[in-house]
């Protein structure tokens, strides 16, 4: 499912790379700790944090994100945008949980495959 479907369906705010939206996604994964994001997660996920600093931004370039969504209405620092803006990745916020957006991500993505 493109990131932009996604997006509107989960009624997400973009913080930054806003034209990154046709990116397909092809999961999730929900962690607050960089090291587990790097051994674990995987290229075309949208990875679910409320880790707001710059190194958000240079893990999910590293590991080809479709993206991170910031959960419970956090606000990425200004220099992870501008980070973010050089690396080509889009940053989202939701005021859901954690877990909450997790199951509707997961859910959306999953009725794909029905």
């Amino acid at each position: 499912m493109k990131l932009k479907n996604i997006v509107d369906l989960l009624n997400l705010e973009v913080r930054s790379g806003s034209d990154k939206l046709d990116v397909e996604v092809c999961g999730g994964y929900a962690s607050d700790l960089m090291s587990d994001v790097i051994a674990h997660a995987r290229e075309r996920q949208l990875w679910i944090t409320l880790q707001t600093h710059v190194n958000t931004a240079a893990v999910a370039g590293m590991k080809g994100l479709a993206g991170v969504i910031l959960v419970q209405g956090r606000e990425p620092e200004q220099d992870t945008v501008e980070k973010a803006g050089k690396e080509g990745i889009t940053i989202l916020v939701t005021k859901m949980p954690a877990f909450e957006i997790a199951g509707k991500l997961y859910n959306i993505l999953n009725a794909e495959k029905v």
